[in-house]
């Protein structure tokens, strides 16, 4: 599939024939790294002396290649810097990278001619980024130059380009069936991700490192501000909780993070939510980068906020500027024991020295 044999009928499109000089029939041009020049085949007309010229062509190309050459309308792959997170593959280093992974990888085998090749580049180069941050690496764009690593694309039945290849440890090859935008592109790669990754934790905000990291590292956290202990009981709470962590695993492809905290225990964050000293449970989510929050106005159930969150994927809802401009101080508090709550214990009051039958004067 690397080099194609073609035929262009010049009485009905003359306009080619025009442009390459057709005089005689049949007329063979050889199109090779310089599709801008194309070549005049001189061979003689026999199946295998066609087989000869256009391998020979073929050489030369990859020769071409090796070398760094270019030249023509073919301008090679982008420099490193365009594409940094997109990993090269050779047939020296595919299994060591790629087979002995624990990693999922994405796979373009491509020709350096390839029109539709040079259309994905940018596109391939960018969803390499966005997979990256999403997966925190564990999913991986590679790309293969088919026409120099030919034992790749032979082992793997590469006819036509790009194709790309969905690989996973242990697991044969697939194709990959997607579309070839950058959406698409990363939304299949966390489609693969979340297929085998376990859901993201719930935290209880215990102190200011743990509310810092989970927002920095994900795109969104939700934060949940659960009633008082003795509002609701250790199995009130369990309930509350185990709404978010159903919610955690719908959500789980959207890489959030998820924290939750008690009632009136961290009043600077509610106050810059919004949500301090009332309606609880409530909940929020912070965009940590660009310090704007959102609200969950339904109800704190499975409907109420799937419906918040998938409008917040959306880009629909309002948001506001977290309170300050910055995440508040946090309260270092020690982890919820499982328990019920306890109700604080008064101190007995000694009344035996009281003389009773004064309590009904009044003295002036």
């Amino acid at each position: 599939g690397v080099v194609k044999v073609g035929a262009v009928d010049a009485d009905q499109h003359k306009s080619l024939g025009s442009q390459y000089g057709i005089r005689g029939f049949p007329t063979i041009k050889i199109f090779g790294s310089n599709k801008n020049k194309a070549e005049d085949y001189q061979g003689a007309r026999s199946s295998q002396a066609i087989v000869d010229s256009a391998l020979n062509s073929l050489r030369s190309m990859v020769k071409e290649r090796l070398d760094g050459k270019s030249s023509g309308s073919d301008q090679g792959r982008q420099s490193s810097g365009g594409r940094k997170d997109v990993v090269d593959l050779t047939d020296g280093d595919f299994d060591k990278k790629v087979l002995n992974s624990d990693d999922i990888w994405l796979v373009e085998f491509y020709a350096p001619w390839c029109g539709h090749c040079k259309n994905l580049e940018p596109v391939w180069a960018a969803a390499a980024t966005e997979v990256k941050e999403q997966t925190k690496g564990k999913v991986k764009l590679g790309a293969v130059d088919a026409t120099v690593h030919q034992m790749l694309a032979s082992r793997y039945g590469i006819q036509g380009f790009p194709t790309i290849k969905v690989f996973r440890k242990g697991e044969q090859p697939e194709d990959y069936e997607g579309g070839r935008s950058k959406a698409d592109i990363v939304a299949r790669a966390l489609d693969l991700y979340s297929d085998n990754a376990a859901p993201p934790e719930l935290l209880e905000i215990l102190n200011g490192d743990i509310l810092k990291k989970t927002c920095e590292d994900y795109q969104l956290c939700i934060i949940a501000a659960l009633p008082h202990i003795l509002d609701t009981g250790a199995a009130g709470r369990n309930a509350y909780l185990e709404v978010m962590m159903k919610m955690a695993e719908k959500y789980k492809k959207k890489m959030w993070g998820w924290l939750w905290t008690e009632a009136g225990v961290q009043m600077d964050l509610e106050q810059s939510l919004g949500i301090g000293g009332f309606g609880y449970p409530a909940m929020a989510a912070i965009n940590y980068r660009k310090m704007k929050f959102a609200l969950l106005k339904g109800s704190f159930s499975e409907q109420g906020i799937h419906e918040f969150l998938r409008d917040l994927s959306m880009g629909r809802g309002s948001t506001a500027t977290v309170g300050g401009g910055t995440l508040p101080n946090i309260n270092s508090v020690e982890p919820w024991d499982g328990k019920d709550g306890e109700l604080p214990v008064e101190d007995d009051i000694d009344l035996s020295d009281v003389e009773l039958d004064d309590l009904g004067r009044d003295e002036l």
